[in-house]
């Protein structure tokens, strides 16, 4: 992704910082523990198509 693009970006629901999981190809939001997919090479920025992160989830950690 581009890190531009990853800049501007932001949690559509809390409006908070992503991280970007690339192995996973996924946008991380901490503070609602949900992983939005990159599809394509573009996120998929809808809270439907989020998954929801359990509290041990490693991706959380990152």
């Amino acid at each position: 992704m581009d890190t531009r693009l990853l800049d501007i970006l932001a949690c559509p629901l809390c409006k908070g910082p992503l991280q970007h999981a690339r192995t996973e190809k996924v946008l991380v939001c901490r503070a609602e523990r949900l992983a939005f997919p990159i599809v394509d090479g573009m996120p998929v920025m809808l809270e439907e198509q989020a998954r929801q992160l359990q509290p041990d989830d490693p991706l959380l950690s990152r």
